[in-house]
């Protein structure tokens, strides 16, 4: 499937990034520079312009009253709102609608290039270019883990361009299919509404996206990418030019067992490709921590959510501790107790809750 964007990367373009992209082996990137300089733009402009406005118009009695810190993360939370709406949409459209890859083998599968595929691919790339820009500066707010997943997401799917795995970019992004309920549970937790049934429906569809997508969706397609990668470390050196017939008189190719003439223009950048041992393992490394994370992160989810409603099914002051705390004011001590919560968000940030005070004031001595 041709790239439906509305129009090519322009010539003079295309000229500025072939160097790096001859340094970096990235073959069709010069294509699709210009949708990564386009996502990259339209990111920066929901967080800068369009989450401020729209969410003092549809929030006048929380968002203008937040601090820096937390408007920062309020529109960076928008922002992957947004992203997560939109590249999921673009990646389900490239996964029904996109023939040549429906039909690809584990070569097309592992070198296989589309123009559709590979707007979906700057779109992500914009965005996650937009993540590290952010997680660096504001390095205070988001931390050290933060950044190290921003850096790695860039570093992955930029080999998307080589073309590598091109196939397997919009099914990942999937994942993403669970952000939204997770970006709202941060925006109700903020707008007072802890606990509410609001967040109860929420917390359901969070947990049932966030399982069905990274645990059942994502484990069983790192078992089929590294199945394809196995493939080709089986075959040796695979020269994906070698191995394409001559057009016969029907113009059809027999390209292992009866693909059509589409398999060769898919596959006009792949060349001479191998897969080095160290790139399975480096791949199934990345994907193996990625998975044990997410099923970390999913019973830490249920931990989070529980934590927000009363038992049976909640466990909502169940384990809160009581601490004390002595405030001078002048000639006066005021000894404060408080019952203090404690829990982790799904992401990995810690929260307090404080269900009760009790003041009493005493003679400073």
């Amino acid at each position: 499937m041709h790239d439906p964007f509305p129009f090519p990367a322009p010539h003079f373009l295309q000229r500025a990034i072939a160097p790096l992209a001859d340094r970096l082996g990235s073959a069709t990137l010069p294509l699709h520079v210009h949708e990564v300089i386009f996502a990259f733009a339209l990111y920066s402009a929901v967080g800068r312009v369009i989450s401020p406005r729209l969410s003092a118009y549809l929030c006048p009695q929380t968002y203008p009253h937040l601090n820096k810190r937390t408007k920062i993360n309020w529109d960076v939370h928008v922002v992957s709102l947004a992203q997560s709406i939109i590249i999921c949409t673009m990646a389900l459209w490239v996964i029904f609608f996109d023939q040549e890859r429906a039909d690809a083998n584990w070569r097309g599968r592992l070198w296989g290039y589309t123009g559709a595929g590979g707007l979906v691919q700057a779109f992500a790339m914009g965005y996650f270019l937009w993540d590290l820009i952010m997680c660096a500066v504001h390095i205070d707010i988001f931390g050290w883990g933060m950044l190290a997943h921003a850096i790695s997401a860039v570093t992955v799917f930029s080999l998307g361009f080589r073309p590598f795995v091109n196939y397997y970019g919009p099914i990942f992004l999937l994942y993403e299919l669970s952000s939204p309920t997770l970006n709202f549970h941060w925006f109700l937790d903020k707008l007072n509404m802890t606990g509410s049934a609001a967040q109860l429906v929420n917390g359901v569809a969070l947990m049932v996206t966030f399982f069905s997508c990274r645990l059942v969706w994502g484990a069983w397609n790192s078992y089929l990418v590294f199945g394809d990668m196995w493939q080709a470390i089986s075959h040796g050196n695979v020269n994906t030019h070698s191995i394409i017939p001559e057009l016969g008189s029907s113009g059809n190719v027999a390209f292992d067992g009866g693909d059509t003439m589409f398999q060769s223009e898919m596959m006009r950048f792949a060349g001479k490709k191998e897969v080095p041992i160290w790139l399975m393992l480096a791949y199934f490394g990345a994907n193996l921590v990625l998975n044990v994370l997410n099923y970390y992160w999913f019973g830490k989810m249920i931990e989070t959510i529980r934590k927000r409603f009363d038992p049976p099914f909640g466990t909502k002051g169940i384990g809160m501790t009581k601490e004390k705390a002595e405030i001078p004011l002048g000639d006066m001590v005021v000894e404060s107790d408080v019952r203090v919560g404690r829990g982790v968000y799904a992401n990995g940030r810690k929260s307090v809750e404080i269900e009760k005070r009790e003041v009493r004031s005493r003679r400073n001595r």
